[in-house]
């Protein structure tokens, strides 16, 4: 891994620190060593530092001369990161750094997720803890795990432990956006086991391969009608069996509950007397779907490819439950805000289909900034899956961030964009999940606001964040931080 281009980049501070940060494994659930990192560089600043009994670490550093009597501010941003890959990139997110490249004004991984979600809100706070030019009032550095695949970071940290009056969270992924609300968000389980069968003897075996698809992050991109790979390869198996005695072996499609699902792969059986019918079929309808998204996945690839024979597979009437249960289920936006222009109230994403030795599991993300709205589709998708005889769980649920349009802060940051660009900034909540509403909960008082560079395609190999986005961002954070209200 070679980042030196990266790290001549300007803000050089704030590069530096990204890729310092990048060569250190950090994903979610699995922070160990990025925790140790953080620890590490809090200490040989001798800041006060401390890693509390979750993992989230607090750095503190007192305020520069001349700024003791402004309100102490909390800058936040999370240590993990979504790993994916490319399927033909072969990479170890466990031991190795993200290997990062330049294309034009965008900073991009090779053939992996890059990080900037939201690495590059953690290294410009690392800047500022470690610039000795740098005026700011007194302030705590908040660097919580897990916000990716659960946010027990932000749930976990207790109270008491922060002092500071406002807090501004650095995960905003457009630089001319001040995240004022988001949405909340549940995790949806259904398992449930089947008797597997001998495959027949008049039956040969194919493998369907669906990837190529854009993907992206299941909050903030699930309005632009991006294809899901599970709800599309379900589109190749809904009536195969009526038709060519398709049955299923196994499918696997997707992974993480907040990335878009890009890849899916099913080994299947058809009645041999019918092959040439069942190839055309799948080839005149991925023609159809490729159709229908040239636009948002111009890369889709369908393959239908024979393989050996399967000795088992899932026997007819559970395959009928199944597929029409993931037809069924709701995947997309569910409901658009009636009260915010153009803002995502409800959607849901079929993020991950495992289907193999008797065992079916779909991991579905319902998010909503109303409470009884993301109950009502969480309802509809436990409806589809229990008719399919599986057993529903809900976890990892986490709140939404109600806007306060009367923020001081938020006035602050307005007039600070306005000076800086000569245009006003989109003030408006958004449909990902930020740690703002959790954190809000143990620190009520709080005034919370949340801005970024500007970052494409998180969650995905396509995840890239553009160079003059963040020298903008890097000058609106230093003006932000001098013109702190007073206490």
């Amino acid at each position: 891994m070679n980042n030196t281009e990266i790290r001549n980049l300007q803000p050089k501070e704030v590069w530096n620190k990204f890729a310092d940060l990048n060569a250190v494994p950090r994903a979610s659930k699995n922070e160990r060593q990025v925790i140790a990192f953080m620890k590490d560089f809090g200490e040989k600043l001798h800041l006060d530092t401390h890693v509390d009994a979750v993992g989230n670490v607090i750095i503190k550093k007192p305020a520069t001369k001349g700024m003791e009597n402004r309100k102490p501010i909390v800058m936040q941003s999370h240590l993990d990161m979504v790993h994916q890959k490319n399927n033909d990139t072969q990479f170890d997110f466990s031991t190795e750094g993200i290997a990062m490249k330049i294309e034009g004004d965008w900073v991009k991984a090779k053939g992996t997720t890059l990080g900037a979600d939201n690495g590059l809100g953690v290294a410009t706070i690392m800047a500022i803890l470690e610039s000795d030019t740098i005026a700011h009032p007194t302030l705590e550095a908040l660097f919580t795990i897990d916000e990716e695949t659960g946010m027990t970071g932000a749930k976990g940290l207790k109270s008491g432990l922060l002092n500071g009056d406002i807090l501004l969270n650095l995960d905003t992924e457009e630089d001319d956006e001040i995240g004022v609300g988001c949405a909340g968000g549940v995790d949806i389980t259904a398992k449930r086991n089947y008797t597997e069968e001998k495959a027949a003897e008049n039956k040969t075996g194919y493998t369907l391969q669906l990837n190529g698809l854009t993907g992206g992050h299941s909050g903030m991109e699930i309005h632009k009608g991006l294809g899901n790979a599970n709800k599309l390869m379900n589109r190749l198996l809904v009536n195969a069996y009526e038709d060519y005695g398709l049955q299923i072996a196994r499918v696997e499609g997707g992974g993480l509950r907040n990335a878009i699902p890009r890849e899916s792969e099913a080994l299947v059986v058809v009645d041999s007397a019918k092959n040439e019918a069942f190839e055309k079929h799948i080839k005149l309808l991925a023609e159809a779907i490729k159709t229908e998204y040239k636009k948002t996945d111009p890369n889709l690839k369908i393959a239908c490819i024979p393989a050996e024979t399967p000795e088992k597979v899932m026997n007819a009437e559970v395959q009928k439950q199944f597929v029409r249960a993931i037809q069924a289920a709701w995947n997309g936006v569910f409901r658009m805000s009636p009260d915010i222009a153009d803002l995502v109230e409800t959607s849901n994403n079929v993020a991950r289909i495992d289907v193999k030795n008797g065992n079916i599991e779909v991991l579905c993300l319902t998010r909503s900034s109303v409470q009884s709205s993301r109950e009502d589709l969480a309802k509809t998708l436990q409806s589809a899956f229990e008719l399919m005889g599986c057993d529903v769980s809900f976890s990892g649920e986490y709140p939404g961030w109600k806007p306060n349009m009367d923020s001081a802060i938020l006035k602050v940051l307005v007039e600070k964009y306005k000076k800086l660009n000569n245009e006003d900034p989109d003030v408006a909540a958004c449909h990902a999940g930020l740690e703002c509403g959790i954190l809000g909960q143990n620190y009520p008082e709080m005034d919370m606001i949340s801005f970024g560079p500007t970052i494409r395609g998180a969650h995905s190999p396509d995840e890239r964040a553009s160079i003059s986005s963040l020298q903008k961002f890097w000058k609106f954070v230093q003006e932000i931080l001098g013109d702190i209200p007073v206490a």
